[in-house]
C-alpha cells in the first residue's frame, strides 16, 4: 500500500487533517509505528506543514469589523478565517451566508478579503489590515505588487493612520510578496 493510500484509509484526506493528527501526541506515536514513517520524520513533517498552512486568524481580532457582525457569524460557528474561508469562496456563497447570517454584503466582502490575506504566511489580523488599507486587499494583488511600491504605500498609510506600531521593513514586504505567490488563488471576486 502506498503512503497516500495509508493516509486515506486512516481518514487523512487533506493537509489540514494531517496537521491535526500530527499535533496529537497519541496519534503521532501511533503513526510513527507505521513502517513508512520514522518517529524523527513526523515532527519535521509537522513543522513543514505549519510553515505552509498558517494558523487561522480569529474574526474577533480584526480591527474595523463590527461586534454585531462578529456575533452573527459566531452564531453560525464562524469564529476564525479557516471557518469562514469555505463559506466565502464565491460571490454566490457570500450572498448565501450574508442572507442567512444577516450580515451586510460590504462587511462580508471586507472579511473575505481579510481572510484571503490571512492565507499568506506570517499575516496576522493586524498585518492583514495594514495590507488591506492601501488596496493590497487580495492575495492576487499582493502577489502582483512591487514590494518597493507596497513598502512605500504601507509606510505612508501607517504614518497617517498609525495602524501598526511595529516597524515593517522593505525586506518584510519582499517576503510577503514572495509568500503570496505561493498561495493558491481560490477566492472569486
Amino acid at each position: 500500500m502506498s503512503d497516500f493510500n495509508y493516509f486515506k484509509n486512516i481518514g487523512i484526506i487533506n493537509l489540514f487533517r494531517l496537521q491535526q493528527i500530527l499535533k496529537n501526541k497519541k496519534k503521532l506515536t501511533e503513526l510513527s509505528k507505521v513502517n513508512c514513517f520514522s518517529e524523527e520524520y513526523l515532527p519535521v513533517l509537522l513543522r513543514e506543514i505549519n510553515s505552509i498552512h498558517p494558523k487561522p486568524n480569529k474574526i474577533r481580532e480584526f480591527v474595523g469589523i463590527s461586534t454585531d457582525t462578529i456575533s452573527k457569524l459566531e452564531k453560525f460557528g464562524i469564529t476564525d478565517t479557516f471557518c469562514l474561508f469555505d463559506k466565502v469562496k464565491t460571490p454566490e456563497s457570500r450572498k448565501k451566508l450574508g442572507g442567512e447570517a444577516d450580515v451586510k454584503d460590504s462587511e462580508l466582502l471586507e472579511l473575505t478579503r481579510l481572510t484571503d490575506l490571512s492565507r499568506i504566511k506570517w499575516v496576522g489580523t493586524m498585518f492583514a489590515r495594514v495590507l488591506y488599507e492601501p488596496g493590497f486587499d487580495t492575495v492576487q494583488k499582493v502577489a502582483d505588487a512591487s514590494y518597493e511600491d507596497m513598502y512605500r504605500r504601507i509606510t505612508q498609510i501607517n504614518r497617517e493612520r498609525n495602524l501598526n506600531k511595529g516597524h515593517i521593513g522593505l525586506h518584510d514586504m519582499k517576503l510577503c510578496v514572495d509568500s503570496a505567490k505561493e498561495v493558491p488563488l481560490e477566492i472569486e471576486y
